[in-house]
């Protein structure tokens, strides 16, 4: 049996200087990116959660001290009609990190067991045989030393409810929101059947889920990028690295006199 959703809906406030604990989060997560693009190692983050669960707004403050030359998000939407006759990974594994990339998935593969399968948009033994193969996606990256952090946004109905009441309000947020979000919505139960069916088959050793309660955006914000920090940190080489001699030599012969490095 894996993980079960209601124990993340308490939706408690942050305990503590949100502002300065984000900030020292963020020089983290820079440190964590800097080792590794200079140890040359990779990540996958995959991000799921309901509609309006703050996935986009975890994600920009994820990624706000990072350099864009050495991450990637990909909001994955509907499959084009070229993906479409194609297997359901084709598509990501052309969205695959490189040597010390970390790429970020807003939404992932298990849209084959989730949306696909509410909807009806692939046949049940498509969706059933699904959940082996992205055990087995998960287990190449893996074996292929690339980092995986799985990342699930849970938030109750209520909750869902007055974000997506907001959005309406706000003219200028109105472009977050649309029919799928109210389509989703009237099938709420079929999907914390299939979240279930999720956790309970493709929560792995190798590629472990991790359920943050959304239900109050600031203490989701810092749980998510502590959560990620924490999975990034156990996947690289977090000394610092030695300096090239030959660049020291050079920059001794060009600054002059620059005192002792550490």
């Amino acid at each position: 049996m894996g993980a079960t959703l209601k124990p993340y809906e308490s939706g408690e406030k942050y305990d503590g200087d949100y502002d300065a604990d984000l900030l020292a989060l963020q020089e983290r997560l820079a440190r964590i990116q800097a080792s590794y693009i200079t140890y040359g190692n990779s990540a996958i983050i995959a991000v799921e959660g309901w509609d309006a669960s703050g996935k986009g707004g975890a994600i920009s403050r994820l990624t706000a001290g990072w350099d864009p030359r050495w991450y990637e998000v990909w909001p994955i939407a509907a499959p084009t009609e070229e993906e479409r006759v194609r297997h359901f990974l084709w598509r990501f594994w052309k969205r695959l990190p490189g040597k010390g990339e970390i790429n970020i998935f807003d939404r992932t593969w298990y849209g084959r067991v989730l949306v696909e399968r509410v909807e009806g948009f692939c046949t049940k033994a498509q969706w059933q045989r699904g959940y082996d193969e992205i055990n087995e996606f998960e287990a190449q990256q893996r074996d292929n030393g690339v980092a995986i952090v799985k990342i699930f946004m849970h938030v109750t109905q209520e909750e869902q409810d007055e974000r997506l009441l907001a959005r309406l309000k706000d003219p200028w947020k109105r472009w977050k929101t649309g029919l799928d979000d109210y389509r989703n919505r009237e099938r709420r139960a079929a999907y914390l059947e299939a979240y279930q069916d999720m956790f309970d088959r493709c929560d792995t050793r190798w590629a472990p889920w991790k359920i943050i309660d959304a239900n109050n955006k600031k203490a989701a914000r810092i749980a998510f990028l502590k959560a990620v920090a924490d999975q990034l940190e156990k996947n690289t080489n977090m000394s610092p690295p030695m300096l090239d001699p030959e660049l020291e030599r050079v920059a001794r012969a060009a600054l002059g006199d620059i005192g002792d490095i550490d």
